[in-house]
């Protein structure tokens, strides 16, 4: 009777949690609130999609970029950190001037046969994400705790199932606890950069000279892109905010692509913070005393006899908090992906055994680590296809009406999608050359 009521109120103190979010939203667009206290109901989506710019898979290959390349790769951070912010501001306002997420607007707007090639590439995308996220957050928990492989399995598995569900209480109680995890790695790596201090004039030299040394190197970078830009976050950030806070009229969306852009600028900023100061730990700790390191459980072991055990348990404590925050944004996004494409949702533990099993099977098969990298490639290849959607779907009138994206804004998008296009063609042609 107890554990009854004690639920009843839990449940009722989110959802009055997600009212009064809602109500602080109506305030705003009413003229009724302004400054800080106007932005901060709208915190939320960006936030819970910079969770996929800061994964295990981030961790994978900011690891082996720093540790084979030093500092040399942080430009690339960089820039595709930008890229980043750009798409994903485009995602969202997406979301709030049509009310529809971008793969709905697939499914309505592009021929069906291009849309089943769509809908089978962004699935292909899901699943390398999930793979990587599940894999790291299981690592990690495996050699915190020092449990079995398949344990971290097992727990990743039910601790997102039960995130998930807070969901059903409102949004608002699921974003505090995904801004948490983010929290906690943000200050887990703010504590490695000040026990493992950087060379900051190379970091802060390379961060802005780009330098590639070989085709090596070039894989490398293409699986920094596709770590960093995420075909996934693309699709989920539209639906995050297609029915957040209905607008009225035309000055309301105006508001609300307004306090998105601020939200992204803030939220991707934070995750591009964390990314750089990866590859900084990386190229200060391993370049020397491991070189060309690539294996997460690894550079666990690499950092305890080199920085002392607090910087390997940080380290480990970020990689699980990254795990999980990311595991259960994946599995919402492999929900709207479904949801839009074929019209139909997936049950959340449905959707998570599809993602525990492929995981499994390459533990028991495979190199994890090697298979996190490789998942990073195969997104940075299909990530071409939700950016071109969103190009051309914002560049329609008839779609976006006022809000139709500019002949400047297009023609950045185009270019860097060209850029990402022709930096895949090369990695295909380098992997079927060699």
């Amino acid at each position: 009777m107890l554990i009854t009521i004690k639920r009843t109120a839990s449940y009722a103190l989110s959802a009055e949690a997600t009212a009064d979010t809602v109500t602080a939203m109506r305030d705003t667009l009413d003229n009724k609130r302004r400054g800080v206290r106007a932005l901060l109901p709208f915190a939320g989506p960006a936030v819970i999609a910079s969770v996929g710019y800061m994964d295990p898979g981030n961790f994978a290959t900011n690891i082996q970029a720093g540790s084979t390349y030093g500092y040399d790769l942080l430009w690339v951070v960089l820039l595709s950190s930008l890229v980043a912010m750009l798409f994903q501001a485009m995602s969202a306002k997406l979301g709030i001037v049509t009310g529809r997420s971008l793969a709905e607007l697939c499914r309505d707007e592009f021929p069906r046969p291009v849309v089943i090639g769509m809908w089978i590439g962004s699935e292909i995308a899901a699943m390398a994400t999930d793979l990587a996220e599940f894999m790291g957050a299981a690592m990690g928990i495996s050699l915190l705790f020092h449990l079995a492989l398949g344990w971290g399995l097992l727990i990743t598995g039910v601790v997102t199932i039960c995130i998930l569900s807070l969901d059903k209480k409102g949004f608002r109680p699921l974003e505090i606890v995904i801004a948490a995890l983010i929290t906690v790695i943000g200050l887990s790596y703010l504590c490695e950069l000040a026990i493992a201090p950087p060379n900051w004039h190379a970091a802060i030299f390379h961060t802005f000279v780009p330098r590639l040394h070989d085709n090596a190197a070039l894989m490398l970078a293409v699986g920094i892109i596709g770590a960093t830009i995420m075909p996934h976050t693309i699709y989920l950030h539209s639906g995050l905010t297609q029915n957040r806070a209905p607008a009225r009229n035309n000055d309301q969306r105006r508001k609300l692509v307004q306090f998105s852009n601020r939200e992204v600028v803030i939220a991707l900023g934070f995750a591009a913070f964390v990314n750089l100061a990866m590859v900084a730990m990386s190229a200060s700790v391993f370049s020397r005393s491991a070189p060309g390191i690539s294996d997460i459980a690894t550079a666990y072991h690499t950092l305890t006899p080199a920085l002392g055990t607090g910087a390997a348990a940080l380290f480990l404590v970020s990689l699980l908090a990254s795990g999980i925050s990311s595991s259960v944004v994946g599995t919402m996004a492999g929900q709207n992906i479904m949801q839009g494409f074929v019209g139909f949702k997936t049950p959340v533990l449905v959707r998570r055994l599809i993602t525990m099993v492929p995981a499994i099977v390459v533990c028991m098969t495979c190199n994890p680590m090697n298979a996190m990298v490789d998942s990073q490639i195969v997104l940075s290849i299909i990530l071409p296809i939700p950016l071109v959607a969103l190009v051309v779907l914002s560049s329609r009138r008839s779609v976006m009406g006022r809000f139709t994206a500019c002949r400047k804004l297009v023609g950045t998008t185009v270019v860097a999608t060209g850029v990402i296009l022709a930096l895949n063609a090369m990695l295909i042609w380098q992997c079927v050359a060699s």
